[in-house]
């Protein structure tokens, strides 16, 4: 359009005079209209803005007293559908069953919640802030008997963190894409991560003790680590830490996003998952791919080794999770699973079971020796997305900001509280287990708000 017609157009909206357009009359009638609708609108999206947030408030009180109480922990479905379809709850109804439901005074800080003979104390301890984007993995690690915690970001880079303190160790940047997952090696100061940009790193912690950074200690190489001094404003002083640039091994041979790498339990072979719909099996010390495994229908969402056995899962958005068998050396068995009717987000390792999540709201728990069916199901409201696992018990996080506990057997055991702003404010994505016994956190979660929660969980009757 030329640009004395797009002038013309625009003063016309707004109602300004146009000599040799339209007669004054019918001008003046269509912007009196265009006036009408314009206030009609702003009436219209003001009243809906404050609904919503009514609406946001009244679920979460409504979340903290249902929580409280522990007689119910899913939401109501109709209610949720209803939710889905118009936007918006009728305040009313949601009053009157906040009335009904309330029992007891709201805790600030701990949640006590009861499931059958079990009981359990809930409480957050730690925020760690300074990723700028979702944050995709978590895991934790003893490395020179310091408490660790690692992260995998969108924002391009992993961190290493120091549990106890809360200080930010390491920001390597050696990936020029997401980072969607983070494992350490379980002798070595060595840790891989997989990447959008592709590939798989492997690079070394090169810190020797934590405790002497804390102090002041100096890195033991400096060829490829610069001191940063970049400092994070958060609940947590962050700190200075030291940025990683260059890798001692980059794994690329996929045509996909990589979305998992994990060490196998001999620490000599890395596997890699990938969108390209294919795992691949890599020789550490040369950086060769040994094998690539295929049979995946759709894009691999996941990968976990077992922590004993030469055994690996994977999850795919063709709604199943594969088990492949490298015990023996002559033959390599695969077995499908199609339990799930949505995209399998995780699958990982319990002693002698697997849990699989997805996004069709369940969470199964399998048995190795008779894998024909699951031997638990839990059914929830929400997507699930990377959980973990540890003593028994199932750490879930949603799409819909909640975390949940339940035991191997699918007995609910809590939801973690998200009152007074204590969890995510948006998509939780993964969770993590720490197993040490003092470790004043021995639960983390990461989300889409950028932060890790650090919880400590106090199983009242022994299990924690």
């Amino acid at each position: 359009m030329p640009k004395a017609k797009q002038r013309s157009s625009k003063r016309l909206w707004r109602g300004e005079t146009n000599e040799g357009t339209l007669p004054p009359s019918l001008r003046s009638r269509l912007a009196d209209l265009f006036g009408q609708i314009e206030r009609e609108f702003e009436m219209v999206y003001s009243e809906n803005a404050m609904l919503q947030e009514k609406v946001e408030y009244l679920t979460d009180k409504l979340d903290q007293n249902v929580t409280l109480d522990g007689s119910r922990d899913d939401q109501d479905f109709s209610t949720k559908n209803k939710r889905d379809r118009t936007g918006i709850i009728a305040s009313s109804s949601v009053l009157t069953h906040m009335k009904s439901t309330y029992k007891g005074k709201v805790s600030q800080a701990i949640t006590n919640l009861k499931a059958g003979n079990n009981s359990v104390e809930c409480k957050r301890e730690k925020v760690f802030l300074g990723h700028r984007d979702g944050i995709w993995e978590i895991k934790c690690s003893d490395y020179a008997n310091n408490a660790i915690l690692g992260t995998a970001s969108a924002d391009h880079t992993a961190c290493i963190w120091d549990i106890e303190s809360g200080q930010r160790m390491i920001q390597y940047q050696g990936h020029e894409g997401s980072v969607n997952s983070i494992r350490f090696h379980d002798t070595e100061p060595l840790v891989c991560t997989g990447s959008g940009d592709s590939s798989a790193h492997i690079w070394r912690l090169n810190l020797g003790n934590f405790r002497d950074y804390l102090s002041g200690g100096n890195l033991n190489s400096e060829e490829d680590i610069m001191n940063m001094g970049n400092n994070y404003e958060g609940s947590v002083d962050t700190g200075n830490g030291y940025v990683i640039k260059n890798s001692i091994l980059q794994l690329r041979d996929h045509t996909g996003v990589v979305t998992a790498a994990d060490w196998f339990q001999d620490g000599d072979q890395i596997v890699t998952a990938s969108w390209d719909r294919t795992a691949k099996l890599w020789d550490v010390h040369t950086g060769i791919v040994i094998q690539t495994l295929k049979g995946h229908e759709e894009d691999i969402t996941y990968a976990a080794t077992h922590p004993t056995q030469n055994l690996l899962a994977t999850s795919s958005k063709d709604t199943t999770f594969r088990l492949w068998d490298f015990r023996s050396s002559s033959i390599h068995s695969v077995n499908v699973f199609q339990g799930h009717s949505n995209t399998v987000t995780s699958c990982v390792f319990a002693k002698d079971k697997i849990v699989s999540g997805s996004d069709d709201r369940t969470v199964k728990v399998w048995d190795l020796k008779n894998m024909r069916s699951p031997s638990a199901t839990v059914r929830l409201d929400s997507a699930i997305n990377k959980l973990s696992v540890s003593n028994n018990i199932i750490a879930i996080p949603h799409d819909n900001r909640h975390i949940r506990l339940y035991d191997l057997n699918g007995n609910r055991i809590a939801r973690l509280s998200r009152n007074n702003g204590q969890g995510h404010k948006r998509m939780v994505c993964c969770t993590a287990w720490y197993e040490n016994d003092n470790a004043i956190c021995n639960l983390f979660s990461g989300g889409f708000d950028r932060k890790v929660i650090g919880w400590n969980i106090n199983m009242l009757n022994g299990n924690s």
